[in-house]
């Protein structure tokens, strides 16, 4: 199988890292239930968008985000089945050398750059399976539609969308296994 893979709050703690580092900045106590949306600026009140959004560009930001528990350990079982795996993240210009070298090769060493997708319109890639924690990226698509739990889609009904929700990367190893058997 083909298996497409999204990076933020995916296989990387992206959402608790930013928060931590908002916390700290602007002395504020939101926590991950306060996310209900995909702007993750939307509960701190008084303090802009640019603003909170201009942590992800403060240096070794992305040294600070940590894997998601379970992810390296399903990347490398997915690889050693033989299928193939393609990290698919609309990661943005600025922040690609430090996210790749700061967090995706070293956390996930065996990944390498052929196997980096870097796009906005996911759903202009081919593949068998779609991981991912962002609706946008899962509509529309041509494959079968895993959602990772998040904050901001928690709310969102995915079985009545032809998604899979999971919330723990065995329940992926578990669904993905199961499709190829």
């Amino acid at each position: 199988m083909t298996i497409l893979v999204d990076m933020d709050d995916t296989i990387e703690q992206l959402l608790k890292a930013w928060i931590k580092r908002a916390n700290e900045k602007f002395d504020r106590n939101v926590t991950l239930d306060d996310i209900t949306s995909w702007n993750a600026a939307e509960p701190y009140h008084g303090i802009t968008r640019k603003q909170i959004y201009d942590i992800t560009y403060e240096p070794g930001f992305w040294s600070s985000v940590e894997p998601m528990p379970g992810a390296v350990e399903a990347l490398k079982h997915f690889m050693d089945e033989g299928h193939e795996v393609y990290i698919v993240t609309a990661t943005e210009i600025e922040h690609v050398e430090e996210k790749m070298k700061g967090l995706l090769f070293r956390y996930f060493p065996f990944i390498s750059w052929e196997q980096v997708i870097i796009t906005s319109r996911k759903q202009m890639i081919r593949g068998d399976v779609l991981i991912d924690d962002g609706i946008h990226n899962l509509e529309g698509g041509q494959y079968r539609k895993i959602m990772f739990t998040a904050p901001h889609n928690r709310f969102y009904d995915a079985e009545a969308n032809n998604m899979i929700r999971v919330n723990t990367w065995d329940e992926v190893v578990d669904i993905i296994d199961g499709m190829t058997e």
